[in-house]
């Protein structure tokens, strides 16, 4: 499974595994143990987590979601040391050590949030995309030395 198959609702909770596109949307499977489908019509935004980016105060203004994953897998391997209900501070600080760069006047708490629940979710249900994520990487770097 890849970045590009990983979608969100607007308006629901969780991830959802991309089917098949219909003629009137999407199909999609949720990621949580239930495994239930659900039509997505046109009316419903549905956002592929490959689109998906976080603003940056660097150049390009923002850093994909996919990188965002693997610098926190890569640092953390699913153990990220946050309370169970983390204050609004301790959420930021966790944000600011994994993306210093981070645009903190355009990134919410709830953004923080929701990229902890779907990186956990992401790693409960479908471990083989963070773990692709690591040998896209040792493969970039062979082919920079």
């Amino acid at each position: 499974m890849d970045f590009k198959e990983l979608a969100t609702v607007s308006g629901k909770p969780g991830l959802y595994k991309v089917l098949k596109p219909t003629r009137s949307g999407v199909i999609l499977e949720s990621l949580d143990g239930k495994k239930s489908k659900l039509v997505a019509g046109m009316s419903q935004r549905v956002s592929i987590l490959s689109d998906i980016s976080i603003y940056t105060l660097t150049e390009e203004g923002a850093e994909p979601l996919k990188s965002v994953m693997q610098k926190i897998e890569k640092e953390f391997a699913g153990d990220l040391g946050l309370d169970s209900n983390p204050d609004d501070a301790e959420l930021r600080a966790f944000m600011k050590h994994v993306l210093p760069e981070v645009d903190e006047a355009r990134v919410y708490v709830s953004d923080i949030k929701k990229l902890i629940s779907w990186y956990s979710l992401i790693r409960a249900q479908a471990p083989e995309t963070l773990a692709e994520a690591k040998e896209a990487d040792k493969l970039e770097e062979k082919k920079e030395d």
